[in-house]
């Protein structure tokens, strides 16, 4: 069986149609907050062989973890405005804490999603090599949680035979309809052009950046799930953690145009100030080094945000369709 926790959200539920793709779906068992139905849809049609409600999960996987052979944690709390700390103790840290123990002894791989918040700024680059760990300073609660068990992992003894934390960078696609402010900014621009055929960016308030050219790795969520896959069928990957974007930071300007272009429609920003209670938050640039994962073996192309772009906004966006 293969365990996959946040199976309702945005970037599992992706998840699950690939391994229903490579006809993997009786094997899935699927892990959420059931109870919230407005991700219904993310998991509509999708063949799986169990569901789970998170609060029970533990106890049955403590129980039943003979049965099973894979886990992708990628349930998590996510959103990065929150400043409540027990709730990111409760779901980030300790839930998978528990699940790392159990992976661990039981001998099951497992998979779980870290974010690229962990690096904070960025003052000390973008690398997935682990040496300066300690010194990143995440910009808020969330990134503090994910940061927090990367540490953690990294000092356990007791360890899953494979595990990967893959640090998430700007992810975009299908099925974040119910993101709500936190969905990428290619579908709020979307939605934006859509209504009032224009588009708001940030400003820049920094001299060394122009407006709009603020920098990005944006990946593609489809490239990000390719990459969960080739980890569930290369069981001799090293373990530690690992950067998950396309490699290739790209502007803000960048993004309007492309969606602006996959829409057909004339390109017109406007340039607006960043909030006052992010700005001292904000990343002006971050790009994935992604050299650890090439030697592990991993060669496929990621899509460049043209191309990611076109594909969501015509055959998703448009449509109002899931993957």
């Amino acid at each position: 069986m293969i365990i996959v926790t946040g199976a309702s959200g945005f970037i599992a539920s992706c998840l699950v149609t690939k391994l229903n793709e490579l006809g993997l779906g009786r094997k899935i068992i699927v892990v959420d907050d059931f109870y919230k139905d407005y991700k219904d849809k993310n998991l509509s049609g999708k063949i799986v062989r169990d569901w789970i409600h998170r609060d029970i999960f533990l106890n049955w996987f403590s129980k039943s973890a003979s049965i099973v052979d894979f886990v992708f944690h990628l349930g998590a709390r996510t959103d990065t405005t929150s400043t409540d700390k027990k709730l990111f103790k409760d779901l980030n840290l300790d839930y998978s804490k528990e699940i790392w123990k159990i992976c661990s002894q039981s001998d099951i791989p497992l998979i779980y999603a870290s974010s690229a918040a962990t690096y904070g700024d960025g003052k000390f680059g973008f690398k997935d090599d682990q040496k300066n760990l300690d010194d990143f300073k995440p910009l808020n609660e969330y990134a503090l949680s994910k940061h927090r068990f990367d540490q953690w992992a990294l000092k356990q003894k007791d360890a899953p035979p494979q595990w990967a934390g893959l640090k998430f960078f700007n992810v975009y696609g299908p099925n974040e309809y119910h993101k709500s402010r936190m969905a990428s900014v290619i579908f709020h621009a979307f939605n934006q052009i859509n209504e009032n055929g224009s588009l708001k960016l940030f400003k820049s308030h920094r001299k060394d950046y122009k407006h709009g050219f603020q920098k990005r790795d944006f990946i593609y969520v489809k490239d990000l799930i390719d990459v969960c896959v080739f980890f569930l069928e290369n069981a001799k990957i090293p373990n530690g953690l690992y950067n998950l974007g396309t490699g290739k930071a790209q502007t803000f300007n960048d993004l309007a145009n492309a969606t602006f272009k996959a829409m057909g429609k004339p390109v017109v920003i406007d340039y607006i100030d960043t909030p006052k209670d992010i700005r001292h938050k904000y990343q002006y640039f971050t790009e994935a080094n992604m050299s650890k994962l090439k030697k592990a073996g991993y060669k496929q192309r990621f899509r460049n945000l043209e191309q990611g772009v076109k594909d969501y906004v015509q055959n998703y966006l448009m449509t109002s369709k899931y993957y």
